[in-house]
């Protein structure tokens, strides 16, 4: 019997990326181990504000996003080359790691870990997405009303959309919708808004 070398065959850890056409996209990634790195408003405002600016350099136009304290998750529609979401994402993770470690006195702690992302091909599917995306602060217990949490997408949605989209968006069933988002957040540091 041949010997075969495990030692060069490695395990894909990381999720496969698909990243070859224009389209929605919706992201999601967690932070390492699930922690509450994200445990203050000024370290979710920075992440968030980052992701903003990091968003328009690459021209990826968000349409929902929530950014918790061991989590975040976006819908967004990309640029001609979607590939750019790979360095979009090194560049946020990259960024952002080295922020909140000086912050934590903890330098070179991994602070994320692998993210997810999806095409989205279906109407119904985009809209639901916006939903979960839109109404993630609920899902998660802190925010009774999604609007009032300051870190996701949905008071913004309904202040910008136009009247009817919103009611179509909001009338979406999304207990359905299949989208990795297994964080708990009863050590999160955030209190129900």
């Amino acid at each position: 019997m041949r010997s075969v070398n495990t030692k060069i065959i490695r395990w894909p850890h990381a999720p496969e990326h698909r990243l070859c056409e224009r389209g929605n996209y919706i992201v999601t990634c967690g932070t390492y181990r699930k922690q509450h790195f994200l445990n203050t408003p000024e370290k979710i405002t920075f992440v968030r504000n980052l992701l903003f600016e990091l968003a328009q350099k690459y021209d990826w136009q968000l349409q929902a996003w929530a950014v918790m304290s061991n989590h975040y998750h976006f819908v967004a529609a990309s640029p001609e080359d979607a590939s750019s979401l790979k360095k979009m994402l090194s560049t946020l993770h990259t960024l952002s790691a080295r922020e909140l470690n000086r912050l934590d006195g903890t330098p070179k702690r991994r602070v994320w870990y692998n993210y997810y992302d999806s095409r989205i091909t279906y109407e119904k599917s985009w809209l639901a997405r916006l939903k979960y995306v839109h109404q993630n602060p609920v899902h998660h217990g802190v925010a009774l009303h999604a609007e009032n949490y300051a870190w996701c997408s949905a008071a913004w949605f309904a202040r910008e959309a136009g009247n009817a989209f919103v009611k179509t968006v909001n009338s979406v069933k999304i207990d359905q919708v299949k989208v990795y988002d297994e964080y708990d957040m009863e050590c999160g540091g955030s209190t129900p808004l």
